[in-house]
């Protein structure tokens, strides 16, 4: 398997997120969010923006130093996480409920590794880690 982002900003604000956060994987831009709309990932209501797991989420990125900044897209689109093997089977598909509802990175790395055991790039990540 391997990463790829996909993102419905402006090709702009998807160029300086790549940048700010020296994202090593490819991203493609979906305008017309076609794959959200295929896997199912919705918009959020404002209980869904604004409930506790997304303070809490916040809460504890402040207390790593790391303040929010402000939305420059929509904070309404909602996202998730689909994981597919090299046959086009779906083994992951995960619809975030809030923009903090993210999957076990353990398990979705399980799955990787199980998926990948012997692919050179999965090692070397495997590899920085540990």
């Amino acid at each position: 398997m391997e990463v790829l982002v996909i993102t419905f900003e402006e090709e702009e604000h998807a160029l300086n997120y790549q940048s700010e956060v020296e994202l090593g994987w490819p991203m493609v831009v979906d305008r017309s969010r076609e794959l959200y709309d295929y896997f199912g990932m919705m918009k959020a209501g404002f209980w869904d923006l604004w409930g506790f797991s997304t303070w809490k989420a916040y809460f504890r990125e402040m207390l790593r130093g790391n303040m929010p900044k402000r939305a420059v897209g929509d904070i309404h689109q909602l996202g998730g996480d689909v994981l597919i093997d090299p046959e086009g089977k779906v083994r992951l598909h995960h619809i975030s409920k809030d923009p903090a509802d993210r999957p076990d990175i353990e398990g979705v790395l399980g799955l990787a590794e199980r998926e990948n055991q012997h692919s050179p790039l999965f090692q070397a990540f495997r590899n920085l880690k540990n």
